[in-house]
């Protein structure tokens, strides 16, 4: 079986560049078989997406085709002048700069001072090559940059910063997601709690689906979500970046360390949409206001004239090349699968918080989907919970009703559990001015509202009306019966409405004209 990566290379080759797949062959080392069934597959899967007339049974498709395959993965030899070797000498050559700014000659590290740190960290190298290694960064000249001309619908580039905003009177921090194109400078950006693959996903969506087509290159610096390791001077892609670009179509390229010159555009933007943002108003109710607010400033900044070579603003120059973009795909599932068992409360963990399912489901394993902002929970294919994702750690979000087969059996342990505290505030009221000490009877309505449609609207209705009466009224079985008869009147008005009314007319009217053609008795009045 051939790697994903090899995989992304084979459909770039067939699908961006018309490679036939002989040439495939030869230029990738892959068996011509392996390639033809992954081309056919493919083409495939894209044909049954194609035809969905709605979003059912979409993940499942866009699952299989940014698939990784199966494969055995073979022990590699590491080198020894590893990346992180080499960050680590250039930190202690930081160092020595530094001291040497404050005076403070007489107290640098010596190479042999060096080599021995790193000899006690556990770094395999000798003292010769941490010698060499460090003549080689000393003697560095300056850096030349070379200005790049591009062409529409070719590049954008991404980049993640930090921002620090109060959330319904909380200071939280967030990570801002922001791309910026190369041709010319058009910015999107969008707000996530972390910096996970099923953000990095989304956000990637989010912004194929704003300009609606797909660059042809994707331009990361060295962030996690992109770079899963570093093989010798190689940078493997995570396996989210490949499933994208899979999916999407787009190819991809990584900055050389320390050199966000390479991606100079969204570089600056970064920091830009930061202080245009949030320099003037911090403060917001909902993480979602905080977002549409972002999209209101980053089409201010998109409005400004920002490339003197095109004399265009951003949005014009992005406007320009829109039709040589790839062709947009429907909106890619960015979510993260995880397999986790239902512990004895009734919960699952996801990234060190618990969310419940029902009870009936203790020491099952479930399916979860764990998007950006929320949580699916899936059994045998049947959703069985969703719960807006949890941003911090150890935090618990219970649903009352996934314990009410446990809690007709334990209604002594309704009061005091942590579901019942998390319940919702009109539900809590209920069961504090109408069923205190009467636990079992408030466990059988949580029942009834969640098994029969009933509504907490007509709930609440009904226990009005029950109170009109007298408070000791208010019973699960009489809340039962007034919801009901709401239901039997509600139907019978549905009956005589206008458009019934028509109907009759019309109808007594066919009568009419049948009694004279037959000449019969004339046609009773129908009632309406």
């Amino acid at each position: 079986m051939i790697e994903l990566i090899q995989k992304q290379n084979i459909l770039i080759a067939y699908l961006r560049e018309g490679r036939s797949q002989r040439e495939i062959a030869k230029m990738t080392g892959v068996d011509r078989k392996t390639i033809r069934k992954y081309i056919n597959e493919y083409e495939r899967r894209m044909e049954e997406l194609g035809k969905l007339q709605s979003g059912e049974g979409r993940s499942e498709i866009i699952d299989a085709i940014v698939a990784e395959p199966k494969y055995h993965v073979g022990q590699r030899p590491k080198r020894k002048v590893t990346e992180e070797i080499e960050q680590r000498i250039r930190s202690f050559l930081a160092e020595n700069e530094e001291r040497v700014k404050k005076g403070q000659h007489k107290q640098l590290r010596k190479p042999i001072d060096i080599y021995e740190t790193l000899a006690e960290e556990g770094a395999d190298i000798s003292y010769r090559t941490v010698l060499r290694i460090i003549r080689t960064m000393q003697r560095r000249t300056k850096e030349a940059y070379i200005k790049g001309v591009y062409n529409p619908g070719d590049i954008c580039e991404f980049d993640w910063g930090e921002v620090k905003l109060f959330i319904n009177g909380k200071l939280e921090r967030f990570q801002l997601a922001v791309f910026a194109t190369a041709y010319g400078n058009y910015r999107f950006a969008y707000l996530f709690t972390k910096q996970t693959t099923e953000c990095f996903q989304e956000a990637h969506t989010r912004f194929f689906a704003h300009t609606n087509g797909v660059y042809r290159e994707m331009v990361y610096d060295n962030m996690r979500v992109a770079v899963k390791r570093f093989v010798g001077t190689e940078k493997e892609p995570t396996q989210g970046l490949l499933q994208l670009s899979i999916y999407y179509g787009f190819t991809f390229r990584f900055c050389n360390i320390h050199s966000g010159n390479e991606k100079g555009h969204v570089e600056r933007s970064v920091e830009v949409v930061r202080r245009k943002a949030f320099s003037a108003r911090d403060t917001f109710e909902t993480l979602e206001e905080a977002n549409l607010y972002l999209q209101e400033i980053c089409n201010k900044i998109n409005l400004r004239t920002t490339n003197p070579d095109l004399g265009l603003t951003a949005k014009e120059s992005f406007d320009r090349e829109r039709q040589y973009l790839l062709t947009a795909k429907p909106e890619f599932d960015a979510a993260r699968i995880e397999h986790p068992r239902v512990d004895k409360y009734s919960t699952i963990i996801i990234d060190q918080n618990r969310y419940s399912v029902p009870d009936r489901l203790v020491g099952e394993q479930v399916m979860v989907k764990v998007y950006s902002n929320r949580v699916i929970c899936f059994h045998k294919t049947e959703k069985i919970a969703e719960h807006k994702r949890l941003t911090g750690s150890h935090e618990w979000h219970l649903e009352l009703t996934h314990y009410l087969e446990t809690l007709k059996k334990k209604p002594g342990a309704l009061a005091g559990s942590l579901a019942m505290q998390q319940a919702e505030q009109k539900i809590k009221n209920i069961y504090e001015a109408y069923y205190t000490n009467r636990d079992k009877d408030f466990v059988a309505l949580m029942q009834y509202l969640r098994d029969n449609g009933a509504s907490l609207t007509e709930i609440e209705r009904a226990i009005e009306s029950l109170c009109r009466i007298h408070k000791s009224h208010v019973t699960t079985d009489k809340i039962k019966v007034v919801c009901a008869k709401r239901k039997e009147r509600n139907a019978i008005i549905v009956a005589n409405t206008q458009e019934t009314k028509e109907i009759a007319q019309w109808a007594k009217e066919q009568l009419r004209q049948y009694s004279l053609l037959f000449e019969t008795s004339p046609v009773r009045e129908l009632s309406v």
